[in-house]
Protein backbone atom coordinates (compact mmCIF):
# COMPACT_ATOMS: atom_id res chain seq x y z
CA UNK A 1 0.00 0.00 0.00
CA UNK A 2 2.83 2.40 0.85
CA UNK A 3 4.55 1.61 -2.47
CA UNK A 4 1.34 2.27 -4.38
CA UNK A 5 0.82 5.62 -2.62
CA UNK A 6 4.39 6.72 -3.33
CA UNK A 7 4.21 5.80 -7.02
CA UNK A 8 0.80 7.37 -7.47
CA UNK A 9 2.05 10.60 -5.88
CA UNK A 10 4.98 10.69 -8.31
CA UNK A 11 2.70 9.98 -11.25
CA UNK A 12 0.31 12.75 -10.17
CA UNK A 13 3.24 15.19 -9.97
CA UNK A 14 4.33 14.16 -13.47
CA UNK A 15 0.78 14.58 -14.79
CA UNK A 16 0.50 18.09 -13.33
CA UNK A 17 3.89 19.03 -14.80
CA UNK A 18 3.01 17.62 -18.22
CA UNK A 19 0.41 20.32 -18.90
CA UNK A 20 2.92 23.11 -18.18
CA UNK A 21 5.66 21.32 -20.09
CA UNK A 22 3.50 20.96 -23.21
CA UNK A 23 3.23 24.75 -23.39
CA UNK A 24 6.96 25.38 -22.99
CA UNK A 25 8.68 27.01 -25.95
CA UNK A 26 11.19 25.15 -28.12
CA UNK A 27 14.14 27.29 -27.05
CA UNK A 28 13.37 26.68 -23.37
CA UNK A 29 13.35 22.91 -23.83
CA UNK A 30 16.56 23.03 -25.89
CA UNK A 31 18.28 25.21 -23.29
CA UNK A 32 17.38 22.67 -20.61
CA UNK A 33 18.72 19.74 -22.65
CA UNK A 34 22.07 21.49 -23.16
CA UNK A 35 22.26 22.31 -19.45
CA UNK A 36 21.55 18.66 -18.67
CA UNK A 37 24.37 17.54 -20.99
CA UNK A 38 26.79 19.89 -19.24
CA UNK A 39 25.65 18.61 -15.85
CA UNK A 40 26.29 14.99 -16.84
CA UNK A 41 29.89 15.80 -17.69
CA UNK A 42 30.38 17.99 -14.62
CA UNK A 43 29.13 15.25 -12.29
CA UNK A 44 30.50 12.21 -14.12
CA UNK A 45 32.72 11.22 -11.18
CA UNK A 46 29.68 10.92 -8.93
CA UNK A 47 27.82 8.86 -11.54
CA UNK A 48 30.81 6.57 -12.13
CA UNK A 49 31.21 6.06 -8.38
CA UNK A 50 27.60 4.92 -8.01
CA UNK A 51 27.84 2.78 -11.14
CA UNK A 52 30.97 1.04 -9.82
CA UNK A 53 29.00 0.02 -6.73
CA UNK A 54 26.20 -1.40 -8.92
CA UNK A 55 28.72 -3.32 -11.03
CA UNK A 56 30.44 -4.76 -7.97
CA UNK A 57 27.13 -5.97 -6.54
CA UNK A 58 26.22 -7.49 -9.90
CA UNK A 59 29.53 -9.36 -10.05
CA UNK A 60 28.95 -10.71 -6.54
CA UNK A 61 25.48 -11.92 -7.51
CA UNK A 62 26.94 -13.81 -10.50
CA UNK A 63 25.66 -11.63 -13.34
CA UNK A 64 27.10 -12.89 -16.63
CA UNK A 65 29.67 -10.86 -18.53
CA UNK A 66 27.39 -9.75 -21.37
CA UNK A 67 24.94 -8.20 -18.90
CA UNK A 68 27.72 -6.60 -16.90
CA UNK A 69 28.67 -4.83 -20.12
CA UNK A 70 25.17 -3.39 -20.38
CA UNK A 71 25.33 -2.18 -16.79
CA UNK A 72 28.82 -0.71 -16.80
CA UNK A 73 29.44 2.99 -17.49
CA UNK A 74 32.74 4.68 -18.29
CA UNK A 75 33.89 8.14 -19.34
CA UNK A 76 33.14 7.43 -23.00
CA UNK A 77 29.60 6.20 -22.34
CA UNK A 78 28.77 9.21 -20.19
CA UNK A 79 30.20 11.49 -22.90
CA UNK A 80 27.99 9.66 -25.41
CA UNK A 81 24.93 10.21 -23.19
CA UNK A 82 25.74 13.92 -23.01
CA UNK A 83 26.27 14.12 -26.76
CA UNK A 84 22.91 12.42 -27.25
CA UNK A 85 21.23 15.18 -25.23
CA UNK A 86 22.96 17.89 -27.28
CA UNK A 87 22.02 16.20 -30.55
CA UNK A 88 18.44 15.90 -29.34
CA UNK A 89 18.40 19.62 -28.57
CA UNK A 90 19.63 20.35 -32.10
CA UNK A 91 16.87 18.33 -33.77
CA UNK A 92 13.76 20.03 -35.17
CA UNK A 93 10.96 20.45 -32.66
CA UNK A 94 8.36 17.70 -33.27
CA UNK A 95 5.62 19.75 -31.61
CA UNK A 96 3.29 22.17 -33.35
CA UNK A 97 4.00 20.73 -36.80
CA UNK A 98 0.92 20.57 -39.01
CA UNK A 99 0.83 17.65 -41.44
CA UNK A 100 -2.72 17.93 -42.73
CA UNK A 101 -5.06 20.77 -43.55
CA UNK A 102 -8.27 21.05 -45.52
CA UNK A 103 -11.06 23.55 -46.08
CA UNK A 104 -14.40 21.77 -46.23
CA UNK A 105 -17.27 22.80 -48.54
CA UNK A 106 -19.11 24.23 -45.51
CA UNK A 107 -16.18 26.59 -44.84
CA UNK A 108 -14.66 24.77 -41.86
CA UNK A 109 -10.87 24.85 -41.85
CA UNK A 110 -9.39 21.68 -40.30
CA UNK A 111 -5.74 21.27 -39.36
CA UNK A 112 -3.90 18.38 -37.69
CA UNK A 113 -1.05 19.27 -35.32
CA UNK A 114 1.52 17.17 -33.44
CA UNK A 115 1.30 17.36 -29.64
CA UNK A 116 2.94 15.50 -26.72
CA UNK A 117 1.68 12.12 -25.57
CA UNK A 118 1.54 13.48 -22.00
CA UNK A 119 3.21 11.27 -19.37
CA UNK A 120 5.44 8.46 -20.61
CA UNK A 121 6.19 5.51 -18.31
CA UNK A 122 9.47 3.70 -18.96
CA UNK A 123 10.23 0.25 -17.49
CA UNK A 124 13.67 -1.03 -18.39
CA UNK A 125 16.48 -3.33 -17.31
CA UNK A 126 20.18 -2.96 -16.57
CA UNK A 127 21.21 -0.16 -18.96
CA UNK A 128 21.60 3.17 -17.10
CA UNK A 129 22.17 5.09 -20.34
CA UNK A 130 18.46 4.57 -21.03
CA UNK A 131 17.74 6.92 -18.11
CA UNK A 132 19.41 9.85 -19.87
CA UNK A 133 18.05 8.96 -23.32
CA UNK A 134 14.47 8.63 -22.06
CA UNK A 135 14.53 11.85 -20.07
CA UNK A 136 16.06 13.84 -22.92
CA UNK A 137 13.74 12.58 -25.65
CA UNK A 138 10.61 12.88 -23.50
CA UNK A 139 11.38 16.48 -22.51
CA UNK A 140 12.21 17.50 -26.08
CA UNK A 141 8.83 16.11 -27.19
CA UNK A 142 7.06 17.92 -24.34
CA UNK A 143 6.34 14.83 -22.22
CA UNK A 144 6.78 14.26 -18.51
CA UNK A 145 8.37 10.91 -17.69
CA UNK A 146 8.07 8.29 -14.93
CA UNK A 147 11.01 5.86 -14.94
CA UNK A 148 11.43 2.46 -13.35
CA UNK A 149 14.90 1.10 -14.11
CA UNK A 150 16.30 -2.30 -13.24
CA UNK A 151 17.17 -2.93 -9.60
CA UNK A 152 20.73 -3.86 -10.62
CA UNK A 153 21.30 -0.28 -11.78
CA UNK A 154 19.41 1.59 -9.06
CA UNK A 155 22.37 3.61 -7.75
CA UNK A 156 23.43 4.58 -11.26
CA UNK A 157 19.90 5.54 -12.31
CA UNK A 158 19.30 7.61 -9.17
CA UNK A 159 22.55 9.50 -9.70
CA UNK A 160 21.81 10.22 -13.37
CA UNK A 161 18.19 11.25 -12.71
CA UNK A 162 19.22 13.52 -9.83
CA UNK A 163 21.87 15.28 -11.92
CA UNK A 164 19.55 15.71 -14.91
CA UNK A 165 16.46 16.79 -12.98
CA UNK A 166 18.37 19.39 -10.97
CA UNK A 167 19.81 20.89 -14.16
CA UNK A 168 16.46 20.71 -15.99
CA UNK A 169 14.49 22.45 -13.23
CA UNK A 170 17.13 25.16 -12.89
CA UNK A 171 16.77 25.77 -16.64
CA UNK A 172 12.99 26.17 -16.48
CA UNK A 173 11.51 22.69 -16.90
CA UNK A 174 8.42 22.41 -14.63
CA UNK A 175 9.05 20.75 -11.28
CA UNK A 176 7.88 17.13 -11.25
CA UNK A 177 8.35 16.47 -14.97
CA UNK A 178 11.16 13.95 -14.28
CA UNK A 179 10.33 11.10 -11.90
CA UNK A 180 12.38 7.97 -11.09
CA UNK A 181 11.08 5.24 -8.80
CA UNK A 182 13.69 4.73 -6.05
CA UNK A 183 12.56 1.23 -5.10
CA UNK A 184 13.58 -2.31 -6.01
CA UNK A 185 10.33 -4.11 -5.26
CA UNK A 186 8.84 -5.92 -8.25
CA UNK A 187 5.41 -4.71 -7.11
CA UNK A 188 6.36 -1.27 -8.43
CA UNK A 189 6.00 -2.54 -11.99
CA UNK A 190 2.48 -3.82 -11.30
CA UNK A 191 1.49 -0.48 -9.82
CA UNK A 192 2.85 1.43 -12.82
CA UNK A 193 1.04 -0.75 -15.33
CA UNK A 194 -2.29 0.11 -13.70
CA UNK A 195 -1.92 3.90 -13.49
CA UNK A 196 -4.64 4.43 -16.08
CA UNK A 197 -5.48 8.11 -16.31
CA UNK A 198 -2.07 9.19 -15.01
CA UNK A 199 0.25 7.50 -17.50
CA UNK A 200 -0.59 7.88 -21.18
CA UNK A 201 1.69 5.11 -22.41
CA UNK A 202 4.19 2.58 -21.05
CA UNK A 203 7.31 1.64 -23.00
CA UNK A 204 9.15 -1.46 -21.72
CA UNK A 205 12.78 -2.09 -22.64
CA UNK A 206 14.42 -5.36 -21.64
CA UNK A 207 14.21 -9.09 -22.12
CA UNK A 208 11.32 -10.96 -23.67
CA UNK A 209 10.01 -12.00 -20.24
CA UNK A 210 9.71 -8.43 -18.96
CA UNK A 211 8.06 -7.22 -22.15
CA UNK A 212 5.57 -10.11 -22.25
CA UNK A 213 4.65 -9.56 -18.58
CA UNK A 214 3.89 -5.88 -19.16
CA UNK A 215 2.02 -6.38 -22.45
CA UNK A 216 -0.20 -9.05 -20.88
CA UNK A 217 -0.96 -7.26 -17.60
CA UNK A 218 -1.01 -3.53 -18.30
CA UNK A 219 -4.21 -1.48 -18.37
CA UNK A 220 -2.14 1.46 -19.67
CA UNK A 221 -1.45 1.38 -23.44
CA UNK A 222 1.92 -0.29 -24.19
CA UNK A 223 4.37 0.15 -27.04
CA UNK A 224 6.03 -3.26 -27.33
CA UNK A 225 9.79 -3.03 -27.83
CA UNK A 226 13.07 -4.75 -27.70
CA UNK A 227 13.03 -8.51 -28.15
CA UNK A 228 15.52 -9.10 -30.96
CA UNK A 229 15.90 -12.47 -32.68
CA UNK A 230 17.80 -10.92 -35.60
CA UNK A 231 19.01 -12.85 -38.66
CA UNK A 232 21.67 -12.48 -41.31
CA UNK A 233 21.09 -14.26 -44.62
CA UNK A 234 24.23 -14.78 -46.71
CA UNK A 235 22.97 -15.22 -50.26
CA UNK A 236 24.63 -17.23 -53.02
CA UNK A 237 25.58 -13.89 -54.65
CA UNK A 238 27.23 -12.53 -51.51
CA UNK A 239 30.67 -10.96 -51.36
CA UNK A 240 32.24 -13.37 -48.88
CA UNK A 241 34.78 -11.00 -47.26
CA UNK A 242 31.96 -8.48 -46.79
CA UNK A 243 29.71 -11.16 -45.31
CA UNK A 244 32.40 -12.19 -42.83
CA UNK A 245 32.81 -8.59 -41.63
CA UNK A 246 29.07 -8.11 -41.26
CA UNK A 247 28.48 -11.37 -39.37
CA UNK A 248 31.37 -10.73 -36.99
CA UNK A 249 30.22 -7.19 -36.24
CA UNK A 250 26.57 -8.15 -35.80
CA UNK A 251 27.40 -10.98 -33.39
CA UNK A 252 30.53 -9.86 -31.56
CA UNK A 253 30.60 -6.06 -31.24
CA UNK A 254 28.02 -6.05 -28.42
CA UNK A 255 26.24 -9.40 -28.08
CA UNK A 256 24.03 -8.37 -25.16
CA UNK A 257 21.94 -5.84 -27.08
CA UNK A 258 18.71 -6.44 -28.99
CA UNK A 259 20.15 -5.58 -32.43
CA UNK A 260 22.86 -8.25 -32.23
CA UNK A 261 22.50 -11.17 -34.66
CA UNK A 262 21.32 -14.47 -33.18
CA UNK A 263 20.86 -16.69 -36.27
CA UNK A 264 22.86 -16.98 -39.48
CA UNK A 265 21.30 -18.40 -42.66
CA UNK A 266 23.67 -19.47 -45.45
CA UNK A 267 22.83 -20.43 -49.04
CA UNK A 268 23.97 -24.00 -49.68
CA UNK A 269 25.82 -23.02 -52.89
CA UNK A 270 28.46 -21.04 -50.94
CA UNK A 271 28.34 -22.87 -47.62
CA UNK A 272 31.46 -25.03 -48.10
CA UNK A 273 33.53 -21.94 -48.88
CA UNK A 274 31.95 -19.53 -46.42
CA UNK A 275 31.25 -21.58 -43.29
CA UNK A 276 34.83 -22.70 -42.46
CA UNK A 277 36.12 -19.12 -42.82
CA UNK A 278 33.30 -17.81 -40.67
CA UNK A 279 33.80 -20.48 -38.00
CA UNK A 280 37.51 -19.74 -37.75
CA UNK A 281 36.80 -16.03 -37.37
CA UNK A 282 34.07 -16.41 -34.75
CA UNK A 283 35.88 -19.10 -32.76
CA UNK A 284 38.73 -16.63 -32.34
CA UNK A 285 36.16 -14.20 -30.90
CA UNK A 286 34.93 -16.80 -28.40
CA UNK A 287 31.58 -17.43 -30.11
CA UNK A 288 29.83 -20.76 -29.54
CA UNK A 289 28.29 -22.07 -32.78
CA UNK A 290 25.24 -24.31 -33.05
CA UNK A 291 24.23 -25.69 -36.43
CA UNK A 292 21.60 -27.59 -38.37
CA UNK A 293 22.58 -31.11 -39.59
CA UNK A 294 23.88 -29.80 -42.95
CA UNK A 295 25.97 -27.15 -41.18
CA UNK A 296 27.36 -29.72 -38.75
CA UNK A 297 28.40 -31.89 -41.71
CA UNK A 298 30.75 -29.08 -42.78
CA UNK A 299 31.67 -27.82 -39.28
CA UNK A 300 32.03 -31.13 -37.48
CA UNK A 301 33.25 -29.63 -34.20
CA UNK A 302 30.18 -27.49 -33.41
CA UNK A 303 27.09 -28.39 -31.39
CA UNK A 304 23.80 -29.37 -32.97
CA UNK A 305 21.11 -26.69 -32.89
CA UNK A 306 17.76 -27.56 -31.29
CA UNK A 307 14.35 -26.24 -32.28
CA UNK A 308 14.55 -23.81 -29.34
CA UNK A 309 17.73 -22.26 -30.78
CA UNK A 310 15.88 -20.84 -33.78
CA UNK A 311 13.75 -18.60 -31.56
CA UNK A 312 16.38 -17.83 -28.92
CA UNK A 313 17.56 -14.33 -28.10
CA UNK A 314 20.88 -15.36 -26.58
CA UNK A 315 22.20 -11.96 -25.56
CA UNK A 316 25.58 -13.68 -25.48
CA UNK A 317 28.39 -15.00 -27.69
CA UNK A 318 26.27 -17.80 -29.20
CA UNK A 319 25.16 -18.07 -32.84
CA UNK A 320 22.82 -20.61 -34.44
CA UNK A 321 23.40 -21.46 -38.11
CA UNK A 322 21.09 -22.99 -40.71
CA UNK A 323 21.96 -23.85 -44.31
CA UNK A 324 19.12 -23.06 -46.74
CA UNK A 325 18.44 -24.18 -50.29
CA UNK A 326 17.44 -20.73 -51.56
CA UNK A 327 16.17 -17.32 -50.52
CA UNK A 328 12.60 -18.65 -50.32
CA UNK A 329 13.69 -20.92 -47.48
CA UNK A 330 15.59 -18.09 -45.79
CA UNK A 331 12.59 -15.77 -45.87
CA UNK A 332 10.27 -18.52 -44.62
CA UNK A 333 12.62 -19.19 -41.68
CA UNK A 334 12.92 -15.49 -40.79
CA UNK A 335 9.19 -14.81 -40.94
CA UNK A 336 8.52 -17.82 -38.74
CA UNK A 337 11.09 -17.16 -36.01
CA UNK A 338 11.87 -13.46 -35.99
CA UNK A 339 10.53 -10.89 -33.51
CA UNK A 340 9.97 -8.07 -35.99
CA UNK A 341 13.23 -6.33 -35.14
CA UNK A 342 16.09 -6.28 -37.70
CA UNK A 343 17.06 -8.54 -40.61
CA UNK A 344 19.97 -8.45 -43.08
CA UNK A 345 20.67 -9.91 -46.51
CA UNK A 346 24.23 -9.97 -47.85
CA UNK A 347 24.12 -10.13 -51.63
CA UNK A 348 25.29 -8.48 -54.85
CA UNK A 349 22.04 -9.46 -56.57
CA UNK A 350 19.91 -6.30 -56.54
CA UNK A 351 16.74 -8.20 -57.42
CA UNK A 352 17.26 -10.60 -54.55
CA UNK A 353 17.92 -7.67 -52.21
CA UNK A 354 14.72 -5.90 -53.26
CA UNK A 355 12.67 -9.10 -52.96
CA UNK A 356 14.08 -9.73 -49.47
CA UNK A 357 13.19 -6.20 -48.33
CA UNK A 358 9.65 -6.47 -49.65
CA UNK A 359 8.84 -9.89 -48.23
CA UNK A 360 10.54 -10.03 -44.84
CA UNK A 361 8.25 -8.83 -42.04
CA UNK A 362 10.35 -6.74 -39.63
CA UNK A 363 10.81 -3.13 -38.59
CA UNK A 364 14.21 -2.71 -40.26
CA UNK A 365 15.59 -4.58 -43.30
CA UNK A 366 19.25 -4.20 -44.29
CA UNK A 367 21.09 -4.93 -47.51
CA UNK A 368 24.84 -5.48 -47.02
CA UNK A 369 25.03 -3.92 -43.54
CA UNK A 370 25.12 -5.07 -39.93
CA UNK A 371 21.94 -5.30 -37.85
CA UNK A 372 23.82 -3.34 -35.17
CA UNK A 373 22.80 -0.06 -36.83
CA UNK A 374 19.19 -0.35 -35.63
CA UNK A 375 19.52 2.42 -33.10
CA UNK A 376 18.07 5.89 -32.77
CA UNK A 377 21.47 7.55 -32.53
CA UNK A 378 22.69 5.78 -35.69
CA UNK A 379 19.48 6.74 -37.51
CA UNK A 380 20.02 10.41 -36.72
CA UNK A 381 17.36 10.69 -33.99
CA UNK A 382 19.81 12.02 -31.36
CA UNK A 383 18.96 9.07 -29.12
CA UNK A 384 16.15 6.53 -28.89
CA UNK A 385 13.36 5.70 -26.52
CA UNK A 386 13.34 2.08 -27.71
CA UNK A 387 12.83 -0.05 -30.80
CA UNK A 388 9.21 -0.87 -31.45
CA UNK A 389 8.55 -4.34 -32.85
CA UNK A 390 4.79 -3.83 -33.15
CA UNK A 391 2.88 -2.16 -35.97
CA UNK A 392 0.44 0.24 -34.30
CA UNK A 393 1.44 3.87 -33.70
CA UNK A 394 5.13 3.38 -34.53
CA UNK A 395 7.61 0.72 -35.67
CA UNK A 396 11.41 0.54 -35.51
CA UNK A 397 13.78 2.90 -33.68
CA UNK A 398 11.69 5.44 -31.78
CA UNK A 399 12.84 9.03 -31.69
CA UNK A 400 11.00 12.28 -31.09
CA UNK A 401 8.25 11.69 -33.64
CA UNK A 402 7.22 8.49 -31.85
CA UNK A 403 6.66 10.44 -28.62
CA UNK A 404 3.96 12.63 -30.10
CA UNK A 405 0.29 12.26 -30.86
CA UNK A 406 -2.00 14.56 -32.83
CA UNK A 407 -4.99 16.77 -32.30
CA UNK A 408 -7.24 18.57 -34.76
CA UNK A 409 -7.69 22.33 -34.78
CA UNK A 410 -10.95 23.36 -36.41
CA UNK A 411 -11.80 26.98 -37.34
CA UNK A 412 -15.34 28.05 -38.14
CA UNK A 413 -17.52 31.10 -38.70
CA UNK A 414 -20.68 29.98 -36.95
CA UNK A 415 -21.24 26.70 -38.81
CA UNK A 416 -23.69 24.22 -37.27
CA UNK A 417 -24.50 20.67 -38.33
Amino acid sequence: MVIEQEIRAQAEAAKAASYRLAALRTDARNKALCAMADALMAHRDKILHENAADVEDAKTSGMRASYLDRLRLDEARIASMAEGLRLTAALPDPLGREDYSVRRPNGLEIRRMHVPLGVVGMIYEARPNVTADAIGLCLKAGNAVLLRGGSDALRSNLAIAEVLSRAAYAAGIPQGAIQLLAMKERAAVDVMTHLTGLLDVIIPRGGAGLIRRIVESSTVPVIETGAGVCHIYVDRAADIPMALRIVENAKVSRPSVCNAAETLLVHEKIAEDFLPQMAQLLHADGVELRGCPKTCAILSDIAAASEEDWSAEYGDLILSIRMVTDMEAAIAHINRYNTGHSETIVTNDIRAAHDFQQRVDASTIYVNASTRFTDGFEFGFGAEIGISTQKLHVRGPMGLEALTSTKYLVYGEGQVR
